[in-house]
Formats: structure tokens, C-alpha cells, sequence
């Protein structure tokens, strides 16, 4: 018997790492009009925005159906595996729920491990990662749940946005709030806390000044981070830019690995381009 790692698709993890760590990816639905595209696989965040642009609007997002996840968890159980899946905050989605009515349909509540990340994007990738590295050591699933259950509370999951434009769209700030951020050319900080998305600091001027003044703020939490690795997660962001992030990140000598990784279009859909994070597990 072993443990087969999944996600939902808003883990954010790069195809590299999804095959380095052999974890499988459950996309989430997004809904553009009157059709609907599986993250990751039939839709990519430039259209979303070419979309949304054009219409004014935010695409619509679904969780996994009850049926879709047992599909999924069925041949892996056949198999006499156990599965620890993870999904992004019950807070913002049904997902969680969803794979845990698919186990009790099944029979295998006690062998499906289903595990409300509390956070978004890489921050869910944060806890996938180590999940898959106690797979591969041989840990069970209940080990591994346990071990991720002290994990989560620790993810810390930020980034700072371009533009208010898809957040207002999709209800996540209101209208003036969006008109005033555009005029005063605001940049807010988001972060996720106790699996909800709120407002922090607002960061003024053009992206290479907003970003990196973002990511040098969090350097003494940087500092008192789990060593092994940190995520640069961005939606569109200039390649310079994030460059010039990765090498204020080595600057630290720090971290073991700096990993870059591009939204998916559930996250893209809501935050717009030119979003930026800095996500890491604190100590």
C-alpha cells in the first residue's frame, strides 16, 4: 500500500514539480458566459483576461463535482492506496466538502484523507510538497495528515496586485474602493488569514517599485522561515521583475530553493495580471 498525493487545482504547482513529485492535479471549473473549462487543462488565465476585459466581468468558478471526485479516487483506492487530497480554504470554496462526500459515498472515509489547506495558490503548493515528500518515504496517511495539520496554520500565503479592477469584478472590494485605487494608484497587499483573503498594507508607484518594496517588507519573516523553500507566485508579472525578486531572495542566502511558479486561471481569474507573491512556511 501506498499514498497517492492529490490537489485541486489551485495549488499552483508548475507541471515540473507535479511530475518531480508525481502529484495528481483535480482541476476546478471556470465558467466564461454560457461555457465552462477545466483549470489548467482547456483554458489559460490570457484568455480569461481577454475575456474579462472585453465583458466587464469576472469568470465564474466551481468546485469539483461529488462525481468528478470519485472518478478520480476510485482506481486509485482499487489499487488498495490510500490518498491524502488537498484543496484550497473552505473558506473560499465547496471543494473540501465535495471530496469528503465522495469518500463517504465510496466507503473510504478512513483511507481518503481530505485536508482544507486554509490558504490559496502556493500555499496550498507549501503543504502539497511536503505531503509528497513524506509519500515517498513511506509515511501513511494518517501520518501524513497529522504532520500537515501543524503545517497549515503556519503557511503564510501574501501578494500585491496591480490593479483592484477583477477583485472589485468579482465582489472582493467595492466600487469605490476600486476607483480610488485607481486614481490614487493604490497596490494593496492581500493575505490569506484564517483561510479568508483581507486587506493589508498599499503600496504606491509603477510595479517595479511596488513589488519589490512588497517583498522586502516581509524580510524578517522571511528570516524566521522554514529554510527549505519559498514560492515566487505571480499572474503576469515582467520577467525583470521577477527576477529582480529571486535575486533579492538569494540575497538573504537563506533559502534551500527559490521556486517560481504562474497562477492558474481560478486564482488569475480573481486577482488580474501583474499580481505578485511571496509564500513560505513560517517557523
Amino acid at each position: 500500500m501506498s499514498v497517492k498525493i492529490l490537489s485541486d487545482s489551485t495549488c499552483d504547482l508548475s507541471p515540473e514539480l507535479v511530475a518531480k513529485y508525481n502529484i495528481g492535479i483535480v482541476p476546478l471549473h471556470v465558467v466564461l458566459g454560457d461555457k465552462e473549462y477545466l483549470d489548467g487543462k482547456t483554458i489559460t488565465p490570457e484568455e480569461i483576461y481577454a475575456w474579462s476585459d472585453a465583458n466587464k466581468a469576472t469568470p465564474k468558478t466551481s468546485a469539483i463535482g461529488i462525481d468528478e471526485a470519485c472518478k478520480v479516487f476510485k482506481p486509485i483506492l482499487d489499487a488498495g492506496d490510500e490518498i491524502v487530497i488537498f484543496t484550497i480554504s473552505g473558506e473560499m470554496s465547496v471543494t473540501s466538502n465535495a471530496m469528503r462526500l465522495a469518500a463517504e459515498d465510496l466507503g473510504a472515509s478512513d483511507r481518503v484523507f481530505v485536508i482544507d489547506s486554509r490558504s490559496l495558490s502556493t500555499g496550498v503548493g507549501l503543504q502539497v510538497l511536503e505531503a509528497a515528500e513524506m509519500a515517498a518515504a513511506g509515511k501513511t496517511g494518517a501520518e501524513i495528515a497529522a504532520h500537515i495539520a501543524d503545517v497549515t496554520p503556519r503557511v503564510r500565503a501574501s501578494f500585491v496586485v496591480d490593479t483592484l479592477t477583477y477583485l472589485h469584478r468579482g465582489g472582493r472590494c467595492g466600487g469605490l474602493t476600486a476607483l480610488a485605487g485607481a486614481v490614487l494608484k493604490l497596490h494593496p497587499k492581500i493575505s490569506v488569514i484564517d483561510g479568508k483573503m483581507g486587506p493589508g498594507k498599499k503600496y504606491r508607484g509603477v510595479p517595479k517599485k511596488f513589488i519589490m518594496e512588497y517583498a522586502t517588507d516581509l524580510e524578517e519573516e522571511l528570516k524566521n522561515a522554514e529554510p527549505k523553500r519559498v514560492f515566487i507566485t505571480h499572474s503576469g508579472c515582467d520577467e525583470a521583475i521577477i527576477a529582480d525578486v529571486k535575486a533579492y531572495l538569494e540575497g538573504l542566502h537563506y533559502f534551500d530553493e527559490i521556486l517560481t511558479t504562474r497562477a492558474g486561471s481560478v486564482v488569475s481569474s480573481h486577482c488580474g495580471p501583474g499580481t505578485l507573491g511571496v509564500l513560505f512556511i513560517a517557523k
